[in-house]
């Protein structure tokens, strides 16, 4: 199977390197493609053909076709790509904003698939929702999920407009949680703790959770009473943040961001 990824950014590259770990690929049928020569660095490693800045014929023989550029400059790719593409060929996108329609539009390829990875892909802890048009295959969707799986777990939908909704929820949700824990680390250190016992505290207390969670069957909920007593310290916490409507506001947050998403869709 001969992949062309087209980006060689941060994403980019992440889905090179998690493919060659997995022995799914060689360096020898990966390819990169991208409109700034710099970028010829960091695929050394991954890539046993050199850095194409631009396409040509040799982009009808790939198998998979893989969109990691930025959304605003999906226009001009199209318009130099279109005229190597064949018909069968399968693209995964994941510049977020285009739709499955406008990239069959503008490549006139029917075999399009849309995912939504994260940040801890690059840690092969990344979570990545997808969903494919209608002319993708059951065996070329599972194909390009074990890939996928590659750099951590994945969701399939139907909806194509639930990719909107994974934007808000995993896409983002790597920097809410960034967030919350710089507000630990801050109050932390307003208590009297160094900066780095302040990243101790709270990087354990999260990772120590999220152990809990994962292995146990218990719901959030349920782990919040388990940690709480009737007037103590946690019950103090959770009713302050309560009369904050710290859960509700978390949720417009993710609303917010969902609506940016569409905003970003409709505007491309």
């Amino acid at each position: 199977m001969k992949i062309l990824i087209i980006g060689a950014g941060n994403m980019g590259t992440t889905f090179g390197a998690s493919f060659l770990r997995s022995s799914i690929i060689t360096s020898e049928n990966l390819y990169f493609m991208d409109h700034l020569p710099e970028k010829a660095a960091g695929i050394k490693e991954l890539s046993a053909h050199p850095l194409a800045v631009t396409p040509d014929a040799w982009v009808s023989d790939m198998d998979l076709i893989i969109l990691g550029v930025k959304p605003q400059d999906f226009g001009n790719l199209a318009g130099s790509l279109k005229a190597y593409m064949r018909p069968d060929q399968l693209l995964l996108s994941i510049m977020a904003g285009i739709s499955i329609g406008e990239i069959k539009g503008r490549l006139g390829t029917p075999k399009v698939m849309r995912a939504m990875p994260n940040l801890p892909a690059q840690l092969g802890r990344g979570m990545t929702v997808f969903t494919t048009s209608d002319e993708v295959t059951r065996i070329e969707s599972y194909t390009v999920q074990n890939l996928l799986n590659t750099t951590g777990k994945t969701i399939f939908t139907e909806d194509e407009n639930q990719i909107n909704a994974a934007t808000a929820v995993s896409g983002s949700g790597p920097a809410y949680v960034f967030y919350f824990m710089n507000a630990m680390i801050e109050a932390a250190r307003e208590m009297g703790f160094s900066q780095a016992e302040a990243q101790l505290l709270v990087s354990q207390t999260f990772e120590g959770a999220l152990d809990l969670v994962n292995r146990g069957s218990l719901s959030c909920d349920e782990w919040i009473k388990r940690v709480s007593s009737r007037g103590g310290t946690t019950e103090a916490a959770i009713r302050s943040f309560d009369s904050a409507v710290v859960r509700e506001s978390i949720k417009q947050g993710l609303e917010a961001a969902r609506l940016r998403a569409i905003q970003l869709s409709e505007s491309q």
